[in-house]
């Protein structure tokens, strides 16, 4: 996503966890949907959303203008690292395939977090379940309470501060009372799309390897010299993925 203040945002997308609302975010970036759209929304220790906002522009064709709820998907085919700490809004949480999550081993279902910078798609009341034209990135304390009632679509992994810095706006729920204020969207591209000499390239630590685990019980049990006292646990979105940039092949 190119804004033009000249900032560059580059979002990682979770088919995996939201298939339907993931295939319509690429229908719409293919389809150039978003160009000339705004980032309308920035609520304090909350949300920045973008999007039009105006329902006046069609959805592209291929586009599912009410996909499925899509706020948890089975455990069946995930590796699940558990996180070995409680968790205050599901029965578990852990890792699996390099994104954390929550899940219920009795109901055999699992859901992202509402994490720093997670993505997710803005929805109106029950039964809307948003398109995918309107999304959202948290850019505060994790607001834990969306999860598995939202779809979230995957996460920030550049540019988070181009999204955090932005004046707040005063309206309610932090949107800009004056359109004027908004910020312009120049583009937002599949990076697929790109020619293969301009695609960024990332890596994750593995959430399955004895590395993730040493990392995890450090994040609990903090040593170097500023603790007096190790917290001895840790919450799932305390203890983020490591991701970096990798040189482009």
């Amino acid at each position: 996503m190119k804004l033009k203040n000249g900032g560059e945002v580059l979002i990682q997308l979770a088919p995996e966890f939201a298939p339907v609302h993931v295939a319509n975010i690429r229908a719409l970036a293919r389809a150039h949907w978003w160009d000339k759209a705004t980032i309308y929304r920035v609520q304090d220790d909350y949300v920045v959303q973008w999007g039009k906002n105006d329902g006046k522009d069609p959805l592209p064709a291929g586009v599912i203008a009410q996909p499925p709820a899509e706020y948890a998907r089975p455990t069946r085919g995930l590796a699940i690292r558990p996180l070995g700490y409680p968790d205050d809004y599901a029965p578990r949480a852990g890792f699996a395939d390099g994104w954390p999550i929550a899940y219920d081993p009795r109901s055999g279902t699992a859901n992202l977090v509402h994490c720093y910078g997670y993505v997710g798609a803005g929805r109106d009341l029950s039964p809307d379940t948003g398109a995918g034209g309107e999304l959202y990135a948290v850019i505060g304390h994790a607001p834990r309470h969306l999860d598995r009632n939202i779809a979230l679509v995957g996460r920030v992994i550049e540019g988070i501060e181009h999204l955090s810095s932005l004046p707040r706006g005063t309206g309610d729920l932090g949107f800009y009372k004056n359109p004027s204020n908004a910020v312009p969207i120049v583009s937002i591209r599949l990076v697929s799309d790109l020619p293969a000499n301009r695609r960024p390239s990332f890596q994750y630590l593995d959430t399955s390897s004895p590395a993730f685990e040493a990392y995890v019980h450090a994040r609990a049990n903090r040593r170097d010299a500023f603790f007096i006292r190790p917290a001895g646990g840790v919450d799932v979105c305390n203890a983020p993925v490591p991701i970096r940039r990798t040189p482009i092949p």
